[in-house]
């Protein structure tokens, strides 16, 4: 069996017992889904890049700490990311978001589609870009960890350090002020949308 088939679990064993190339495979896994989810929060790529490698950074030098009985791999690595993003957005101003990137949206026409077409799809993700720019962090966090990562309340909780149904709640607040933001050029981008 290679380390491409292990499990996570054993693939920490073999990083405590000092195998660079379980670290990599270890990387190998996570670092696509990391770098997302550091890119949705700061909303700058080479910001997000030094963070997503500063979480790996601090992981694999605590990876000691890692408790499975606690929660998996993947939320303590969120966990770890979140924490460092945090710290740089703090101190930056934010720019806009490229959703494309963060959702790993293929949103590039078919060569066969009108122009008005493709206007109309960059003029509704641009509405989209504009409202998730506005939201706070922890609602931005909340719902880019549900819905760009697919996790559950609780894991978001977790990593966020709230109650789940804190988590929950800054899901639906999102929800909601994403609407509010969208709801006078919601349905007009939508016909627009769908007229091609």
């Amino acid at each position: 069996m290679t380390l491409a088939d292990c499990s996570i679990e054993t693939l920490i064993t073999h990083c405590l017992g000092g195998e660079q190339i379980a670290y990599t495979e270890l990387y190998g896994r996570f670092a696509a889904g990391v770098y997302r989810l550091c890119y949705s929060l700061v909303l700058n790529e080479q910001d997000a890049e030094d963070v997503a490698q500063e979480a790996f950074v601090y992981a694999f030098k605590n990876l000691r700490r890692f408790d499975p009985q606690r929660g998996a791999f993947k939320t303590w690595l969120y966990t770890i990311a979140v924490s460092r993003c945090r710290n740089t957005y703090r101190r930056k101003r934010l720019p806009q978001i490229d959703l494309s990137q963060v959702f790993q949206l293929d949103i590039a026409a078919p060569a066969a589609e009108r122009p008005e077409a493709i206007l109309a799809q960059r003029a509704a993700q641009d509405a989209l870009v504009a409202a998730l720019a506005t939201l706070s962090p922890p609602l931005r966090e909340a719902i880019v960890l549900r819905y760009g990562h697919g996790l559950i309340y609780r894991e978001i909780a977790e990593i966020m350090g709230c109650p789940p149904k804190t988590a929950e709640s800054r899901v639906r607040l999102a929800h909601g002020r994403l609407r509010q933001l969208l709801q006078g050029q919601g349905r007009a981008l939508l016909e627009e949308l769908v007229s091609f």
